[in-house]
């Protein structure tokens, strides 16, 4: 416990990230394959001569530049702030490891703003040639942030035997390259370059649905069309490209998904299995609507219909990316940080020391035992739960008494290769003094279980009432 804990009642911090990173996702995507929809477009209009789509497509950059310069930004911002409190072991594990990856990612990062600023203002005040090669420069800049952002990302999951061997030395810097491409990179490159291209066209239909299909039919369909055909190659390729990533995931996450896939027909869904057929089935919604709503009627094509699909494609994001999380538990580093902050090899010395042992904001030997049962909840079981909310501790131990309690807990630190837990929870540390206290606090979020000789007392009272 080098940090302090930073609590949010209800959702948990884990869900703030989520929540902003979701966002950030469905912006930061759209400025990747958006900048590259506008050079497009607008080379297709100057070489048709079609004036009127580069009049929209000017309001079309104008929405663009707000969207990814102000609100794509922000949540950006707002994520970095979020994971610092959150889980600041991992954070700080990604900063010493990629800080020159950051580095780089910014420097492209502040090249995107300037040319998709410049990219507006210059509308009709150079040559239109020029004009689009600003747009180029522009989609080759935000590639380049996709590129080294989705390298830091997919390190999380599997960050490759050649940083494993040295994680924990300090040197783990010297296998940089070896992270950033680390096994799942291409197949996750692939995969956001489609989405990419899909969320383009979702975005653009927004644009689109708002010109005016009785005056306008002409722009208005073509238009349509042209933003519709955006989703073909995300919906052509992902399929291939899922499995191509699920075969680079390691084989004890993918057992996960597979134990999921092989008892749907009793209902035994995983978390992983339902998020994904869930992303699965909206991402199928999402072809039906556009090519219903889109394709063949494009002029009746409504503003409804564009923020349903804008709707459809929030859900659809968001399953993937909650999917990609839950891929990584117990870990938040594969093989090296558990998902509460605690590094494979502190798990030994921790027992044996003790968790509280090095905690600058409690000392063991001078608190009450529910204080320092609070403190082994709130550093080792809060990154994942809540006490009465999100994945409730009250939930979950309801109508076990103190010894049942016990009896999980000694589970968790045996975290013997059976155990049912292991495949998402990470093991429970501390010596024998701290996990009981840990027991005594949780038997306080829950009321005793009932048992035979307190049920009359209970129904008798139930019937004064």
């Amino acid at each position: 416990m080098n940090y302090p804990f930073w609590s949010v009642p209800h959702i948990g911090g884990g869900w703030v990230i989520g929540i902003i990173a979701i966002i950030h996702v469905m912006i930061s995507h759209f400025a990747v394959g958006g900048g590259l929809y506008l050079p497009l477009a607008e080379r297709k209009a100057l070489r048709e001569g079609r004036r009127d789509w580069l009049d929209t497509l000017r309001g079309h950059s104008k929405f663009f530049l707000i969207l990814t310069g102000v609100f794509g930004a922000v949540s950006g911002v707002g994520i970095w702030f979020a994971i610092s409190l959150a889980n600041p072991e991992a954070t700080s594990t990604l900063i010493h490891n990629f800080v020159f990856g950051w580095a780089m990612e910014w420097l492209f990062f502040l090249l995107e703003l300037t040319s998709a600023a410049v990219y507006y203002y210059t509308w009709g005040r150079i040559p239109n040639e020029l004009h689009v090669k600003v747009g180029y420069f522009y989609a080759a800049t935000s590639l380049c942030t996709l590129v080294i952002i989705n390298g830091i990302l997919t390190f999380m999951l599997t960050p490759g035997e050649a940083w494993l061997a040295v994680a924990g030395t300090g040197q783990e810097a010297s296998r940089f390259w070896q992270a950033l491409f680390n096994p799942t990179y291409w197949p996750s490159l692939f995969i956001r370059t489609v989405v990419c291209t899909s969320l383009a066209g979702i975005w653009a239909l927004v644009t689109c649905s708002r010109i005016d299909g009785s005056r306008k039919p002409r722009l208005k369909s073509d238009l349509v069309r042209w933003s519709a055909r955006w989703l073909i190659p995300s919906f052509v390729a992902l399929p291939l490209l899922l499995a191509w990533y699920l075969w680079q995931v390691p084989v004890a996450q993918r057992a996960l998904l597979q134990f999921g896939m092989t008892t749907i027909g009793t209902g035994a869904f995983t978390q992983v299995t339902r998020t994904i057929l869930v992303m699965v089935m909206t991402s199928a919604t999402i072809v039906g609507v556009v090519y219903f709503f889109a394709w063949r009627a494009p002029a009746e094509f409504s503003f409804g219909h564009a923020i349903a699909i804008l709707a459809l494609g929030l859900v659809a994001t968001a399953s993937g990316e909650y999917a990609r999380e839950m891929l990584r538990k117990p870990y938040i580093v594969g093989r090296h940080l558990f998902a509460n902050g605690l590094r494979v090899q502190e798990v030994a010395g921790k027992n044996a020391a003790g968790y509280l042992s090095g905690s600058v904001w409690i000392r063991a030997g001078g608190v009450a035992k529910l204080a320092r049962g609070e403190a082994m909840f709130r550093g080792q079981c809060l990154a994942c739960h809540t006490p009465d909310a999100y994945r409730s501790m009250k939930r979950l131990l309801a109508g076990r008494n103190r010894e049942a309690i016990g009896n999980l807990l000694a589970m968790l630190h045996e975290y013997k290769s059976d155990s049912p837990y292991r495949a998402f929870m990470p093991p429970l540390v501390g010596t024998e003094d701290e996990i009981e206290a840990l027991g005594d606090f949780l038997a306080t979020l829950t009321p005793p279980a009932k048992t035979a000789a307190t049920a009359p007392l209970d129904q008798a009272a139930a019937a004064q009432k």
